[in-house]
Parts: structure tokens; C-alpha cells; sequence
């Protein structure tokens, strides 16, 4: 199949293998991009060990122009593997509902004595504090959901607005090119068209339609 408008390698998140997202896969493809999926075990092997593996996933393509969407901590693998500064060809990168800045909803699992539910992807990186920057030179996306509690969780220590599983204040990253506020919830928002739509904008021209909202440090 042709890379037509560029390749797209999508990074799942925690407990995640993928699957789930398959239909925004489909739309991405569906707007002439060619898509892979990037597995890795979320809870067995820490962050920056899937975020050495996801550049060498990438070496292995044949691609002159790379995309990323990263989902949840998906995203946080993504801006791990840019950290160690590894040659990949130019593109764009759009992280959806993934708490760059560390999680609340981790850390209070950790407080709880519930951490070693987040295996590896915990004390690298869900229950960890961060204060990211973006340096690259390539334009960032971040889309983050305001919908609140689905699929029947609960996590009434989030400050609002959140996804129901990622508060938007955990999102932000300084150097950022757009950041665009939906409602939609954490998981939900990989079946939404209208989060398709976004994402496929963001990797045609480098922002959000309609304009993101303004992104406050």
C-alpha cells in the first residue's frame, strides 16, 4: 500500500493492546495515510524500555514522513523516545487524554498500596511528576477530553475539567503547538468521529479545526 500522505504509527495505552484502536486506525487510513500499531506490555516493562523499543519499531519502516498518535500513556512513551534523541524521519505527533505532566489517579493507587497495579509504567512514569517541554523541532498535538466519568469510573480526586481518568491540567506541555479540549472521555474518545477528524487535521496541516483553545502555561 502506498505511505500516501505519510505513515502514522499508533502507541496504545495501560492495560491496552491496541485493538481498541482500530477504528480511528480505519479513519486515519481512510484519509491516505498508512497506519501501524506499536504493541508493547504497559505493565511488564518500564517506559523508557518501550520507548527504546518504539524507535527501534520505527527504524525498521519504511517511512520518509512519521507520524504519532499516542494514546494515554501511549503518549508518554512517545515523548520518552524523542528524549533519547533517535533519528526519525519528519512528521507530526498528537498525544490524546495522556497525563504528561504524571498522573493523579496513579499516584493515589500508589498511596493506596495499589501500585504494583501499574507494574513498570508506574514509577517510570504514570506516578511520577513532570514538568515536560516540548524541544523538537516537529509539530505537537495534544487533544484532551472534558466529558467527565465514563464507562462507570470514578475518580473524585481530579481537579475539573477531566476525562474521568486524566484531568487537563496533567496534559499541558510547554512548546506545544496546539492543544484542544473536547468532550469526550478517556477511552471514548478513540471511537468519536469528531476526535478522528481532529487528529487527521492536526497531521494535514500541523493544527487543530476549528482553532484549539489558547494553551496557558
Amino acid at each position: 500500500m502506498s505511505a500516501g500522505k505519510g505513515t502514522v504509527v499508533f502507541v496504545h495505552g495501560l492495560y491496552m493492546t491496541g485493538l481498541e484502536l482500530g477504528l480511528l486506525r480505519l479513519r486515519v487510513s481512510q484519509a491516505g495515510f498508512q497506519s501501524h500499531q506499536f504493541h508493547y506490555h504497559t505493565v511488564l516493562e518500564p517506559v523508557h524500555e518501550n520507548a527504546r523499543r518504539l524507535a527501534e519499531y520505527i527504524a525498521q519502516l519504511d517511512a520518509t514522513t512519521l507520524h504519532l498518535v499516542g494514546h494515554s500513556l501511549g503518549g508518554l512513551v512517545i515523548l520518552r523516545m524523542f528524549e533519547m534523541s533517535p533519528k526519525i524521519p519528519p512528521g507530526r505527533v498528537v498525544l490524546l487524554g495522556s497525563p504528561v505532566r504524571g498522573s493523579i489517579a496513579a499516584r493515589n493507587m500508589v498511596d493506596r498500596n495499589w501500585g504494583w497495579l501499574l507494574g513498570q509504567s508506574g514509577a517510570d512514569g504514570l506516578a511520577e511528576k513532570y514538568e515536560p517541554v516540548w524541544h523538537c523541532k516537529r509539530e505537537l498535538g495534544v487533544l484532551v477530553g472534558t466529558a467527565g466519568p465514563g464507562f462507570g469510573l470514578t475518580h473524585p480526586e481530579l481537579p475539573e475539567p477531566h476525562d474521568g481518568l486524566v484531568a487537563v491540567q496533567e496534559t499541558r506541555i510547554s512548546g506545544a503547538t496546539d492543544q484542544i479540549e473536547l468532550d469526550v472521555h478517556h477511552t471514548g474518545m478513540l471511537f468519536s468521529q469528531e476526535v478522528a477528524e481532529q487528529v487527521i487535521g492536526f497531521l494535514n496541516s500541523g493544527h487543530f479545526n476549528p482553532p484549539a483553545n489558547e494553551i496557558h502555561e
